[in-house]
């Protein structure tokens, strides 16, 4: 366990690519595979090779340290290449999603005066259809197909030397500018310093993870979250570990298949992916013995998932919970203590409570907010250009995340909920994943989620909206067995009065349930 104040602190002199640059050698750093089965594999002396040269070429098209960069790229080795040649360079990294759209991505170019974008060809189209004035963008770059008005990456690259010297940054010096995905108003600009990746690489790879040099990692965030950032990026590549790129649409059997067929030894997937592949008929013909570390974030894990991948292959899923503002922060550790349901405990020793609206840690058993010692090395730097938001963020000595929690006597974390997720009905406080993990135990329902909904009486009460099985109807008869389900498996005043069967549920980019638009019917 770490001493963060003083371990976890970058040297003054860092720039997060040390971390994969002390890993330079002949060994297999990448191993990328797409839907057809062609594959590709890079080194991590040829990794670092083409990064110098992109370094090199970028600084030749007139990018200078502190420029900001908007990336948008997929699942392919040349996005790790821009990636490690933007911060070599001193640039300021934008992680974008493909999904984006025109309006979203103007006003990520101008809100962050980014001087450049690179995009996969692919990708272009949006960025070309934007109609608004862009002041600060100079350069455009692409690659994987030729684009009238875009420069091509591979011929930067071919033109400049192997060698690079790294732009000299300091800790504290930014290195990314991730946009988180606003369920309201525009989404904020989360910047990290060189510092936060250091941390980062402690925490998340080593303590959580769990990642040894000698490891296979898929890691299945795609780029344009802050979460390919944490793992597939950094806790992979700092790691020394050869990461598996999987560049296709997903099945659960199709996964199932390539970790078994690529003996994967470290997963890290989305809850939404574990559900789906724990419902998977005939899962105990796949031949999952290579796997020893099992991760999941984004959203809390039903407990009926983690018993079948526990049942089945033996295998703990261990939660995990942390933010685009931090890194992972509290989980369960690789042999340690578990209890099934609970968030885990925190990785580091004093630096998460849980809080009151001042700041002031409750009482055992007590929700409250997560709240992270605004010291922590891994937390954001600011809300970019936004002074009044990041100060609004802090509560006394705590960075207050939004996300509310208890903690029993064992010091385990128990989700309830964003703030504004949280149900109160007749005096009751209820966390939504409560009623989720309960619904989800029933073989009808294959997603789920539970808000709000006003009532004249109660003030509020549960409303749940369902994604059934394929085959399955919805009925009259179907919400009354649900709801007595519910309330057979969890306290009775918790069960949805209230249920919706619906074809899916909104999601945002990232996959994460959209509760606002859910909240909004559910007051129709």
């Amino acid at each position: 366990m770490y001493d963060y104040k003083t371990e976890l602190t970058a040297p003054e002199n860092y720039n997060i690519t040390q971390e994969i640059e002390k890993h330079a050698s002949d060994k297999l750093a990448l191993v990328y595979q797409n839907e057809a089965g062609a594959t590709q594999t890079i080194t991590y002396n040829e990794l670092i090779k083409q990064s110098n040269k992109l370094a090199n070429g970028l600084n030749h098209l007139g990018l200078e340290k502190g420029d900001r960069v908007m990336i948008v790229t997929t699942r392919l080795i040349e996005s790790y290449v821009i990636y490690m040649a933007c911060l070599k360079a001193g640039l300021v990294i934008i992680p974008s999603s493909e999904l984006l759209r025109a309006k979203d991505i103007a006003y990520r170019l101008n809100h962050s005066e980014a001087k450049a974008v690179i995009s996969y060809a692919d990708f272009t189209n949006e960025i070309d259809a934007i109609e608004e004035e862009l002041p600060y963008l100079e350069r455009k770059v692409s690659f994987g197909g030729t684009k009238a008005g875009w420069a091509d990456l591979h011929s930067i690259m071919d033109s400049s030397s192997e060698n690079f010297d790294n732009q000299i940054t300091k800790r504290d010096d930014l290195a990314f500018l991730a946009y988180t995905s606003g369920t309201t108003g525009n989404p904020k600009g989360v910047a990290h310093a060189h510092s936060w990746g250091y941390a980062h690489i402690r925490i998340a790879a080593e303590e959580w993870l769990n990642i040894k040099e000698s490891d296979t990692v898929w890691a299945t965030a795609a780029p344009g979250w802050q979460k390919w950032v944490w793992s597939p990026f950094l806790s992979v590549l700092g790691s020394g570990a050869t990461g598996f790129v999987y560049q296709g649409r997903f099945t659960p059997q199709k996964y199932l298949k390539l970790l078994q067929d690529q003996k994967i030894n470290v997963l890290c997937c989305t809850p939404t992916e574990y559900r789906m592949m724990a419902k998977t008929e005939g899962l105990n013909q796949y031949d999952l013995s290579n796997l020893r570390s099992a991760v999941s974030a984004g959203e809390a894990l039903n407990m009926e998932v983690i018993d079948v991948f526990k049942n089945t292959f033996n295998i703990q899923i261990r939660d995990g919970y942390g933010q685009t503002e931090s890194t992972l922060l509290i989980g369960t550790l690789q042999g340690a203590e578990h209890k099934i349901g609970s968030m885990g405990k925190p990785i580091l020793n004093d630096t998460i409570d849980i809080v009151d609206e001042d700041g002031v840690p409750v009482q055992t058993g007590e929700i409250g907010n997560i709240a992270i010692r605004k010291e922590l090395p891994a937390l954001f730097k600011m809300y970019y250009k936004d002074p009044q938001k990041t100060e609004s963020s802090y509560t006394g000595d705590y960075f207050l995340t939004g996300d509310r929690a208890s903690k029993d006597e064992e010091g385990f974390y128990w989700f309830q909920g964003r703030s504004d997720d949280v149900i109160i009905s007749s005096g009751y406080t209820i966390g939504p994943f409560e009623i989720e993990d309960a619904l989800m135990k029933h073989p009808a329902v294959l997603e789920c989620a539970a808000v709000a909904s006003p009532d004249e009486i109660r003030g509020n009460v549960v409303k749940a909206f369902i994604v059934l099985q394929t085959g399955v109807e919805g009925s009259a008869e179907l919400v009354k067995e649900l709801q007595s389900f519910v309330k057979q498996i969890t306290a009775p005043y918790k069960y949805p009065r209230l249920i919706e069967f619906v074809d899916h549920l909104p999601k945002t980019d990232s996959g994460k349930i959209k509760r606002v638009d859910l909240r909004s019917r559910g007051n129709q």
